[in-house]
């Protein structure tokens, strides 16, 4: 049940552009590199949403098969469930609240460019009335320690990234990586599998799915578009890549340490069942989504 949750947060977080930090960061680096996502939220979740949704519903029965639970049934759990929700008593006030603020802000981030809000915009909107109806007071927002280094990191990575770009580094290492796969006559999506394959596989070597973005997104994007594949394909598949490989080892992405270190998980079940996960995940977003790439006209 915890593997299961564990891939599930990978997947949700891959099919949702505002599920994890590091989308947000995948398409400013892209524009960077002059790759222009139009209506971003839309075009992410319409690119993520087959994909996601057939590794969410298959993963659980996978897992399953591959790795049974010891327990089986448990006919108690329907009556442990109603009386937890019964001690947590009605929805509060500030609970309405919040729902009703996501709701707006979800509004703005799918909308947002018909209307000329960004997304900035609308996060900062669903902040300030948090704090100004007292759901949320600054105290809440200091103590969010995990956030500001995400926001600190964000800038120190945008900005390396952009002057990499300016130097001239990540079109020379791009330029000489698609020179190497025209070596071998590969075909763009030849390339593309190679690359995807490689950024995956590499991950093995990080201990953060931002740093990993920051460190290698920029140059494996331009090394993509040197082969030839086309460019908001090869924006998001890299994106959507960051998310999956968030299962692969217990040090992968952050909620990767929380998971394990549950304690329910052990380490030799983590490494062989990242490694499965991982190849059901490639064959489903894969499949699946070559064909529903190709019917959105990505390529």
């Amino acid at each position: 049940m915890l593997f299961v949750s564990w891939q599930a947060a990978c997947n949700s977080s891959a099919l949702f552009l505002t599920a994890a930090a590091q989308n947000l960061l995948c398409l400013k680096l892209a524009e960077e590199l002059g790759i222009i996502v139009a209506n971003p939220w839309v075009s992410w979740f319409q690119a993520a949403s087959l994909p996601a949704i057939v590794s969410l519903l298959a993963t659980p029965y996978l897992l399953y098969k591959i790795f049974p639970p010891e327990i089986k049934d448990t006919p108690e759990a329907p009556a442990l469930a109603a009386e937890k929700l019964k001690l947590m008593g009605p929805v509060t006030k500030n609970e309405w609240v919040m729902i009703g603020t996501m709701i707006l802000a979800v509004s703005l981030w799918i909308f947002g460019d018909a209307i000329g809000v960004s997304s900035v915009v609308a996060a900062m909107l669903g902040l300030s009335i948090l704090l100004l109806l007292g759901v949320l007071d600054w105290d809440d927002c200091l103590s969010e320690k995990s956030a500001w280094d995400t926001l600190s990191w964000f800038a120190v990575l945008v900005a390396m990234a952009g002057q990499l770009t300016d130097l001239g580094i990540v079109s020379w290492m791009s330029t000489s990586v698609a020179k190497l796969l025209e070596s071998f006559s590969l075909s763009w999506p030849a390339a593309f599998v190679v690359l995807e394959a490689s950024y995956f596989l590499i991950h093995y070597l990080f201990a953060s799915q931002t740093g990993h973005v920051g460190a290698l997104y920029s140059a494996f994007l331009a090394m993509h578009l040197a082969a030839g594949v086309p460019g908001v394909l090869s924006a998001l598949a890299l994106a959507f890549n960051t998310n999956l490989f968030g299962a692969l080892t217990h040090y992968s992405s952050g909620q990767a340490a929380v998971y394990f270190g549950a304690g329910y998980l052990e380490l030799p079940d983590i490494f062989r069942l990242g490694f499965v996960t991982a190849l059901i995940n490639a064959l489903i977003w894969g499949v699946v989504g070559t064909f529903w790439w190709k019917f959105l006209g990505l390529y």
